[in-house]
């Protein structure tokens, strides 16, 4: 990969941009879905500020632009009251976008280059904006001390009920089994709430929580206070945790019903454009599987081991539904070494459809993930995919860790499309994109280093690189072989 010298410039200001940002503000590339419960009883005020230039070189096109440096601001400030029976709370979010690329936009088939793309496209000129991001009430001991009710406006994430004291099977849970399907998309400058009700049992070992609720606009759009009414979620799971000689051990069983009849949205799918175009019918999907994680005690070292898996049927628009996904993943953690390293393999299959012009839809649909999380450069997400990794942690000191990533990336099925997105986000787009492949399933390969650090106890700076190098399923679409993104946080 090579460099140009504009895009070396760019990346320098990058860098000296973030550097003189964040020494003032916190900076944690997931921001806090919550603030920490309030250690006593009373009104705390809580917030958090992260600003992040982003420099994207996306698979460069002759027709548009698509190497550019844009920077957003999350800022978030709330008030939060806590007693014995009930927690308040309301926090609002001011989000702002600075120098968006308005050149990122290619015809189709190459559409939006990178997320900087998908800004400008759902937002226009509009660069900020200030709505509620969270407000609900939760009662505690609601028929028993174990028990919650929170009725509001609030984050969610699945796979995050109950609690992890183990600190390797707690980085499990937010890092590799947490908003597969469901999650407040927080890389984005915006994000997703959820307007509706949690009701949850938690206790020691154990854990049922249900949830029905319609998530919020957001993610791209600006426009964060509307409610998209016309797509709801129902999910209900069980999670038991439990620790002893045998190691940490965690399983979870789940069901996650999505509904959504949106009219004027023309799905996403490997069908032609005049028949998605001609289906009126909307989503009615049922997904159900569950997780399972094991932390392995080897003396002083540890190996983990991690399955997950979800199956789904009902009905994509004319069409039944039938797709489904699973994950097999295997670790070791070597006591005694200085870097404190932690390597892990991966693989990750989720189904494509094979078929367009039947009334079989094959491709699994993850509703309303949080897909960064999974696709560190979000160029694809968690569908017709294969995804084969390798990946080290360093933990050389308290303050400072370090992550390196390969992936072999291919489509599950080179009749299918290959897909990038996080789901409903507006009432006029579907949420997830999808480019013509030629019949390729080749995808690429990705690598990517980020390296945290802790500057104050309040202030964490973040570095992030990512190199791409198309396989067939992208060079028949784009002329460009590479693509890089460097977003800081």
């Amino acid at each position: 990969m090579s460099l140009s010298a504009r895009a070396l410039a760019l990346r320098l200001l990058a860098l000296s941009t973030a550097f003189s940002v964040f020494t003032a503000s916190q900076s944690e590339a997931q921001t806090p879905a919550a603030p920490p419960p309030a250690p006593q009883p009373g009104w705390h005020l809580f917030g958090s500020w992260r600003v992040r230039p982003e420099l994207w070189n996306f698979f460069p096109t002759s027709k548009a632009d698509g190497s550019y440096l844009f920077t957003g601001s999350m800022l978030r400030i709330g008030v939060q009251r806590h007693t014995s029976r009930e927690e308040t709370l309301l926090e609002l979010e001011q989000p702002t976008l600075i120098d968006l690329p308005t050149q990122a936009v290619a015809t189709a088939p190459q559409g939006q280059l990178g997320q900087g793309a998908s800004y400008f496209a759902a937002n226009g000129g509009q660069v900020a904006s200030l709505f509620i991001k969270q407000g609900y009430v939760r009662f505690k001991n609601v028929g028993n001390r174990a028990n919650s009710l929170r009725l509001g406006r609030f984050e969610f994430s699945d796979g995050m009920e109950g609690t992890a004291a183990d600190p390797s099977l707690a980085y499990l849970k937010r890092e590799r089994i947490g908003q597969r399907l469901l999650g407040p998309f927080l890389f984005t400058h915006i994000g997703r709430s959820f307007d509706g009700l949690t009701f949850a049992v938690d206790r020691p070992g154990h854990n049922i929580t249900a949830a029905l609720a319609l998530p919020t606009r957001g993610v791209f759009s600006l426009r964060g206070m509307d409610t998209l009414s016309d797509v709801k979620i129902a999910y209900l799971s069980a999670t038991t945790t439990r620790s002893g000689k045998w190691g940490a051990q965690e399983g979870r069983l789940f069901g996650l019903y999505y509904d959504d009849v949106r009219s004027g949205v023309v799905k996403t799918d490997n069908r032609p454009l005049a028949v998605r175009a001609a289906d009126k019918k909307g989503l009615h999907i049922a997904t159900v599987g569950g997780h399972y994680a094991w932390i392995v005690p080897m003396g002083a070292s540890k190996a983990d081991a991690l399955l997950w898996g979800a199956g789904q049927i009902g009905d994509w628009g004319s069409q039944r539904q039938g797709g489904f996904a699973f994950a097999a993943e295997a670790g070791y953690q070597p006591a005694n070494v200085s870097l404190r390293p932690w390597f892990r393999l991966g693989y990750y299959y989720a189904s494509g459809d094979g078929s367009p012009g039947n009334s079989q839809h094959g491709t699994f649909f993850p509703a309303l993930p949080t897909p960064r999380i999974y696709a560190r450069f979000p160029f694809y997400t968690q569908t017709n995919l294969q995804d084969a990794f390798a990946q080290a942690l360093l933990r050389p000191d308290a303050r400072l860790n370090l992550r390196l990533d390969f992936h072999k990336l291919a489509l599950a099925d080179g009749h299918d499309l290959w897909y990038a997105g996080g789901g409903a986000f507006e009432n006029a787009t579907f949420g997830y994109s999808g480019r013509p492949t030629g019949g390729s399933r080749d995808l690429g390969t990705l690598v990517d280093l980020s390296v945290d650090y802790q500057l104050q106890k309040t202030t964490t700076l973040t570095f992030y690189f990512a190199y791409a190098n198309a396989g067939n399923a992208v060079r028949n679409t784009f002329a460009g072989r590479d693509a890089d993104m460097t977003p800081i946080f």
